[in-house]
């Protein structure tokens, strides 16, 4: 009978070590797929979420509220000989949306005002009489400025031009 104990005292710790390394085994089988799928769902997501942060980034960008500028003081300019109109004043402000343009245009403002200076002058007075003439105007100067940053390696562009006065005589 004592025999019979010792045997099946034996048996039960043979069956509890075997038991034990099967758990092992189970869970580091378990372990391994949870690492693997962990891994497989970053690497897959990984692509969506920097384009979304992207996307983001230009949200933002674009919700930011307008921001304007007066290119002061107004512009006098002599028109060419010829038309019933002597001289121009025009009062010029700009839009944009990010503040380190208008930084920008703070700092680079005698280029600006040299380069719109030399557009206002070479205009035909008979041209600026209607709105149409005034409109392409606005598109010049707009061009020269945003032509401006680009060259400078500034930051923004400038999204409009607006004549705040505008007089010929």
């Amino acid at each position: 009978m004592a025999d019979a104990k010792i045997d099946e005292d034996l048996d039960l710790g043979i069956e509890k070590g075997s038991n034990k390394k099967l758990i092992f085994i189970i869970a580091g089988v378990v372990l391994l797929l949870i690492i693997g799928g962990v891994a497989g769902w970053f690497f897959l997501s990984g692509g969506d979420e920097s384009e979304d942060a992207v996307a983001e980034e230009e949200v933002v960008e674009e919700k930011l509220p307008p921001a304007y500028h007066s290119l002061d003081p107004k512009f006098v300019v002599n028109l060419p000989p010829g038309g019933k109109a002597k001289m121009l004043q025009a009062g010029v402000d700009v839009m944009t949306r990010n503040p380190e343009t208008i930084e920008f245009l703070v700092k680079n403002d005698p280029m600006i005002r040299h380069n719109l200076l030399n557009l206002f002058g070479e205009q035909d007075a008979a041209g600026l009489y209607d709105r149409a003439g005034k409109e392409k105007l606005q598109a010049k100067a707009l061009e020269i400025i945003n032509g401006i940053i680009k060259e400078q390696s500034g930051p923004g562009e400038v999204e409009a031009v607006y004549f705040s006065s505008f007089v010929m005589q």
